[in-house]
């Protein structure tokens, strides 16, 4: 949910906070969580809850508890534990919502092992967290350098300082097992310092890096999608779609997980419908499913000596023919049960509020045809001299006939001028 910052200028283009992800309603950022009880007070007596949700890089999230009791706010910017030393975020949530997500993530709230809170971030610490973040993209250069010279078959995808700068953790992505033992060792020689290796998963990877789906919207596992589920080649195939690995696909390579979204709907609507591996058998011969059309509830049928032309039925329909099968009954055919399927006309929509075609440019232009000037009547249709027929006023002159028109002079003679309404001399 953006804030009223958010909203389009004049010229329609959107005017922005210019906050860069830390505005107070925390809109902007990665998985974020919209605080709707941030206006609610507490009842009276009522103390508010000690813990607070912390954000750091790329959307990773950790609970910490408040034990300084600070006056905290989305926004903040705190100092937290981390092994060894500190490390640095951006406070995302507070107050009773924390409880919420905290119960959503399995944590218990009253536990002695969720870490605390030192103290909000002075601005030396500010400075080192913001030169450390700076080192981030060439090391990560440098680090893919050295393991393609181990020869390792592994992608470092990412790297995060903590906040003090004296810990990184490298994000790396591998098919297989990896010994980086003497990775690390040049890690640790090349960059000065402590070095942490911690392998994530292709989705983890897109979710962390994001981009643009398919469907031209944000990466849902970088925006919104916190857990992912295992998404397996059967939901596409209950929702009737091609098995096609690149249409199915996301950037991370697997599966996309908005095949799991509207799976659950599909699998009510196929309760209904028999199965598809049912035989209907006839006195024309036995009828094998082809297709079906799970929302207009349909199913098409074809025999197996004939599978050219399928003959299109009604649930009801396959039941009763279903129910004599058992009763060891055959129908005469698929024909007396098929139903014909009107094919609706084709839309035509009109221009009515004058606006131009969307395929305006799909079609070549046509070339304009300049049209021919017209002589009026009675204007010298022919002017000719006795001189093989040449205009009298025609100034080109013959290259071989150059070196001779200083020999002999040329002798202008009277044109002989036709009309139109005078007969030929």
């Amino acid at each position: 949910m953006a804030c009223t910052s958010c909203s389009t200028s004049d010229g329609g283009a959107p005017k922005g906070c210019k906050n860069n992800g830390t505005c107070g309603t925390d809109s902007c950022n990665k998985l974020t969580v919209f605080d709707w009880l941030s206006n609610m007070s507490l009842p009276n007596g009522e103390a508010p809850f000690d813990c607070v949700e912390v954000r750091f890089k790329n959307g990773r999230k950790e609970f910490y508890r408040n034990t300084e009791k600070l006056t905290l706010s989305m926004g903040d910017i705190v100092a937290t534990v981390a092994s060894p030393g500190h490390d640095i975020g951006i406070v995302t949530l507070t107050g009773e919502l924390v409880r919420i997500q905290m119960k959503k993530k399995g944590v218990n709230p009253n536990s002695n092992e969720v870490p605390k809170i030192y103290r909000k971030a002075s601005q030396k610490d500010i400075d080192i967290w913001s030169t450390a973040r700076d080192k981030e993209e060439p090391m990560k250069v440098r680090a893919r350098e050295l393991a393609i010279a181990q020869k390792l078959e592994m992608k470092i995808s990412d790297i995060e300082f903590q906040g003090d700068g004296s810990k990184a953790t490298f994000y790396y992505t591998a098919n297989d097992r990896i010994d980086f033992r003497a990775l690390i060792k040049d890690f640790a020689k090349e960059f000065s310092t402590r070095i942490e290796m911690k392998q994530v998963g292709f989705r983890q990877e897109a979710a962390r890096l994001g981009g643009i789906g398919s469907c031209g919207r944000e990466l849902c596992c970088s925006t919104w999608l916190t857990d992912f589920r295992s998404v397996n080649t059967s939901a596409a195939r209950y929702q009737q779609l091609s098995l096609n690995p690149q249409k199915l696909a996301g950037q991370c390579g697997k599966l996309k997980c908005c095949l799991n979204y509207e799976l659950d709907t599909y699998m009510d609507a196929l309760k209904g419908f028999p199965d598809f591996e049912t035989k209907l058998v006839t006195e024309k011969g036995d009828a094998i499913c082809q297709k079906q059309d799970i929302f207009k509830g349909l199913m098409w049928f074809a025999y197996t000596n004939n599978f050219a032309n399928w003959h299109v039925l009604k649930i009801e329909q396959v039941k009763e023919i279903i129910a004599e099968n058992k009763l060891k009954n055959k129908v005469s055919s698929l024909e007396d049960f098929a139903i014909e399927i009107v094919v609706e006309p084709e839309k035509n929509f009109n221009n009515a509020m004058g606006q131009e075609s969307l395929t305006r440019f799909d079609q070549p232009k046509a070339k304009k045809k300049h049209p021919k000037k017209r002589k009026p009547a009675g204007e010298n249709l022919i002017v000719a001299n006795n001189n093989n027929n040449k205009p009298a006023n025609s100034n080109r002159q013959n290259p071989a006939d150059k070196n001779t028109a200083d020999k002999k002079p040329v002798i202008a003679r009277k044109p002989i001028i036709i009309t139109k309404n005078e007969p030929k001399k």
